[in-house]
């Protein structure tokens, strides 16, 4: 029976990647180049895995200290205008009806997920934060899953992880956890396995999410 819900952040509950894709993007074509989502894709949901400013002209790169803070300024501004997904709040509220336990296991550092959780008055509502602070290794290491699992103190097939990248999902799926990948614009054509389940938005709430997993769904109230 499930447990627990673990959802990662970025991507799956405020598209901050899309934002900061599109900024590069239009960074990228003030010089003169495009960036290939292709090549984005590798570093999303990850660390270390893409390094945006090594292709760019060494003239460019010499500047970064100069370039960068307007750069950054603009993806904050843009992520500060986003509202969390679309369906986000009603598969929250249907977890907690069914009395699933929440968490978040991201590779991102803590400070920046509790900020926008905050802004979006969702922090409260989840007691298991696992982020990139916590571990030594982000995904797709299995480590920031197993030990989200451990803190709800549930079993990995008892959780269901809730993942929009490829990186993401394989961490998931390599602690055990069953998953169901939810894209968005920027990770919607990678290279999933055809055996993870698989949706391109929050439609439906957490009933659609758990029929597509083949997962006990417990009663409301239970």
């Amino acid at each position: 029976m499930l447990q627990a819900v673990i959802f990662d952040f970025d991507g799956t509950i405020l598209d901050t990647e899309t934002a900061e894709f599109r900024h590069w993007q239009g960074f990228y074509r003030e010089h003169g180049l495009e960036l290939k989502l292709s090549d984005w894709q590798r570093g999303i949901g990850t660390w270390g895995a893409f390094d945006p400013w090594a292709s760019l002209p060494e003239e460019v790169r010499l500047r970064r200290d100069e370039l960068y803070p307007g750069l950054r300024a603009g993806i904050l501004a843009a992520v500060n205008e986003l509202d969390v997904r679309p369906g986000i709040p009603q598969v929250i509220r249907e977890a907690q009806e069914r009395g699933l336990k929440l968490a978040i296991a991201t590779s991102s550092g803590r400070a920046w997920v509790e900020e926008w959780l905050e802004k979006h008055d969702l922090l409260r509502l989840f007691p298991v934060l696992a982020t990139q602070d916590d571990v030594r290794r982000v995904k797709p290491d299995p480590e920031l899953y197993s030990l989200a699992v451990a803190q709800l103190g549930v079993r990995p097939e008892e959780a269901l992880a809730l993942e929009d990248s490829l990186n993401g999902a394989t961490a998931a799926v390599a602690a055990g956890v069953p998953v169901v990948v939810i894209t968005n614009d920027v990770t919607r054509s990678q290279p999933f396995p055809p055996d993870w389940p698989r949706l391109d938005d929050f439609a439906g709430g957490l009933g659609r999410i758990l029929e597509l997993a083949g997962r006990d769904v417990p009663a409301t109230g239970e």
